[in-house]
């Protein structure tokens, strides 16, 4: 065992100001082994369980120091996806993508937003999924757990912006995005995307839907159903040739409304078919790019499939951490002004930059 820091990786450098996480990247040089990084994340003592860590930052978080510059981007199919930037004047981006029914304005968004411009100092670019920013979009699709053609709409729009380098970070659903794309795109030269975090990851698409039925998870599963509903009825009144609003009543959880609209709207034979199609867990063995996937083991969302220790014994490329602590997209943390969460996104994207020459 060694510290990576100090390990034959040498096209990467990690900055000085990092030092501090030194002790949390301990991994086994052997590339037939796999890279599952011990977690030292420890919530504060007031955040006493999985549905307090993960409620706390969502309803009580307040970020009001982040000012970002909306662009609106037209896509291949003459739809639009909206992207708030925050930039440095740096030729290096992190692009985060949010979870279900979030958007860039998000405590968990705007707080990542800030750690990676005021810490690493490069710009960001935080997009907001069709009908997530403020506005339904014009097409009968909406977004989903597997739509990485429109991920990549936008890291091609970033590349034309002259970007040396691009790392992506996602949460929950924008996870599940990020891990898929990394599995599509390989090695492809053509992206200098370069490095990925991602966090409270439902890898397993039907079984954390499944889960999300559970009645600890009703009060989640209906705050979701609510907007999902919402943004159906108003697609309704604009493409009511594409969308019906017979079945909505028979919605009474998640996998319902994938299995009766995400599902057909977007082209699957039903909620099990498009699952199947879009979970990251078939796409791991296909990363050839450094990624590291952080899922507590208490999070609320996420069944034991999401936690894949056996699928990752031949890839060196992806680092997994899973501490017993932090609910779903939480990792609280009171004594710093950044979130675990971001200074751990911080501290893999740094260690992965590549050396300049």
């Amino acid at each position: 065992m060694d510290v990576l820091r100090k390990s034959t990786m040498k096209r990467y450098i990690i900055p000085d100001y990092l030092n501090f996480f030194d002790e949390w990247c301990i991994i086994d040089k052997n590339p037939e082994q796999k890279l599952i990084i011990p977690s030292t994340y420890s919530p504060p003592p007031l955040l006493f369980n999985a549905h307090i860590e993960t409620i706390y930052p969502a309803l009580f978080r307040k970020i009001s120091n982040v000012k970002l510059t909306r662009e609106r981007i037209t896509t291949p199919d003459q739809d639009f996806i909206d992207l708030d930037w925050l930039k440095a004047g740096s030729k290096e981006l992190v692009i985060i993508c949010h979870g279900l029914e979030g958007d860039s304005q998000k405590p968990y968004m705007l707080g990542m937003t800030s750690a990676v411009s005021n810490l690493l100092k490069h710009d960001v670019l935080a997009w907001n999924y069709r009908s997530c920013s403020g506005e339904i979009n014009l097409h009968h699709r909406f977004y989903h757990s597997g739509a990485t053609d429109d991920l990549d709409v936008v890291v091609k729009h970033a590349m034309s912006q002259g970007y040396q380098s691009i790392s992506l970070i996602g949460f929950s659903l924008g996870g599940n995005l990020v891990l898929k794309y990394f599995g599509e795109i390989g090695e492809d030269p053509a992206r200098p995307v370069i490095a990925g975090v991602v966090f409270s990851v439902p890898l397993d698409l039907e079984a954390s839907s499944k889960k999300m039925m559970k009645w600890y998870n009703y009060v989640y599963s209906q705050r979701f159903l609510k907007s999902l509903k919402n943004k159906v009825k108003q697609k309704e009144g604009k493409l009511p040739e594409h969308i019906s609003l017979e079945q909505i009543d028979k919605v009474r959880h998640v996998f319902h409304f994938d299995d009766l609209f995400t599902a057909p709207i977007h082209g699957f034979k039903d909620a099990k078919d498009y699952y199947q199609s879009c979970s990251s867990l078939f796409f791991l063995h296909r990363i050839r790019k450094p990624v590291l996937i952080v899922n507590a083991r208490n999070d609320p969302f996420l069944a034991e499939t999401c936690f894949p220790f056996e699928k990752l014994t031949n890839n060196k490329y992806i680092y997994f951490e899973a501490p017993e602590r932090g609910g779903h997209c939480g990792f609280t943390s009171f004594d710093t002004e950044y979130y675990w969460s971001e200074h751990r996104a911080v501290h893999f994207i740094a260690m992965n930059k590549p050396v300049k020459t």
